[in-house]
């Protein structure tokens, strides 16, 4: 009989693999018929696995494809593929390599063409061109200082695509009168599609007075250039393109209900939404497991044994210089509250297999945790405290490493209680 923890891990199997991007592009082709010459281009963390889908069910339809992804996420050639690798979370050369291969591609075709357009969570930073004005190392500044602030998803988006000349609705502007199919694998809470990634085929919503707002918010430092640059409005309409969502952190949290269901335990999912700081939403975890496993707890508190879940995309506030990730952050936390519980187990992983500046995907604790990153000579109420999760984690063996998955529809965290 497997242990709660042997139980989280499967959940963690099941869930990822529920969310590959495989079928669901599949999915999303079977019923288009394309007649003409189609060229393919990918962008985002699930990038390669998008494309690679595109190319089973297309084959020789496909007259020429790019793919941009990730460092180490691309899995091998795929025919008739270009595959770039570039940088997240903040931008490098490569990022506007990659974008200037999709622009290039996109430049000589004409109204009979088909350009399929490949979108996951990751693109705002792989799929770069600088406005006129404004340098890659203008927005690797300011995209280090959003990630550093504590600005989430959206705020970030939204001042970033007002410094690019491909995000906001721009590269669908540069397909001129191409027809665009886009297939979005969500990674923004509520399927936001001007932010996914950045939004480069769709109309965006946002306006430069927000992004100056979010800026003012945070107290940001910006050059007048940048500020010129972003009171150039990005396009509010967009008359080329189709667009299907494909995947999100619904349907991730749906699987590890049903996976824990299977397991034996009573799932609740409690949201879909979350986007707090990190930390607070691994002690918010922990005072669930704590409220079940009391000696005589509530008739509102969940019924042992239980599976408590939770998706979205929290944000960490940097205040030390340690390493980590907004997952490990949480499950720091909830090691912490949990210490001393048994038949308790919480993880929190991001789906796309990457958690922070890290080779971790999240973390996974139990009461023991806080007690082992004692003994190793750790304090892990301060190594919380200089956001340095992942030297804890890792000192307590409780790092949840699964390399790329080829997936990315935010983060899942699971608490499972016998």
């Amino acid at each position: 009989m497997a242990n709660i923890r042997e139980d989280a891990m499967t959940v963690i199997k099941e869930s990822i693999e529920a969310v590959l991007p495989d079928v669901a592009v599949k999915r999303a082709l079977e019923d288009k018929e394309f007649y003409t010459d189609v060229y393919v281009i990918a962008i985002g963390k699930a990038a390669w696995n998008m494309a690679d889908a595109t190319k089973d069910v297309l084959g020789d339809k496909i007259k020429r494809g790019l793919v941009v992804t990730k460092y180490e996420h691309s899995m091998g050639e795929i025919e008739g593929f270009e595959i770039i690798e570039a940088g997240h979370p903040i931008p490098d050369e490569n990022s506007v390599l990659g974008a200037r291969k999709a622009l290039e591609l996109v430049e000589c075709l004409g109204k009979d063409d088909k350009v399929i357009f490949l979108i996951s969570g990751g693109g705002s930073a792989l799929f770069e061109k600088p406005l006129e004005g404004v340098s890659l190392e203008d927005i690797m500044d300011i995209t280090n200082q959003l990630l550093g602030c504590g600005a989430d998803i959206v705020e970030i988006n939204t001042v970033r695509k007002h410094l690019s000349d491909v995000k906001g609705g721009r590269f669908a502007l540069a397909c001129k009168n191409t027809t665009v199919y886009s297939i979005v694998l969500s990674d923004v809470l509520g399927d936001k599609l001007d932010s996914i990634a950045s939004g480069p085929a769709y109309p965006d919503f946002t306006t430069s007075e927000q992004a100056m707002e979010i800026i003012e918010k945070y107290g940001l430092h910006i050059e007048d250039n940048l500020k010129k640059a972003i009171m150039i409005e990005t396009p509010k309409e967009i008359g080329n393109c189709e667009t299907i969502i494909t995947g999100s952190v619904t349907a991730l949290c749906e699987a590890a209900a049903e996976s824990a269901l299977r397991l034996g335990y009573k799932p609740i999912i409690l949201s879909s939404s979350v986007e707090c700081e990190a930390k607070d939403a691994g002690r918010f975890m922990a005072t669930i497991i704590k409220e079940a496993k009391k000696e005589s707890p509530s008739r509102f508190a969940p019924q042992l044994p239980c599976a408590v879940i939770a998706g979205g995309e929290t944000v960490v506030r940097i205040m030390g210089k340690g390493k980590g990730g907004r997952n490990q952050e949480a499950a720091l936390a909830a090691a912490i509250e949990i210490e001393g519980i048994e038949d308790a187990v919480f993880f929190s992983l991001g789906s796309d297999g990457t958690d922070g500046p890290t080779d971790a995907a999240g973390g996974i604790v139990d009461g023991k945790s806080a007690e082992k990153i004692r003994k190793s000579g750790i304090m892990p109420e301060v190594y919380l405290d200089m956001n340095d999760s992942y030297t804890a984690l890792k000192a307590s063996d409780d790092l949840i490493i699964t390399g790329a998955t080829g997936t990315n529809v935010n983060d899942v965290m699971v608490a499972l209680c016998k």
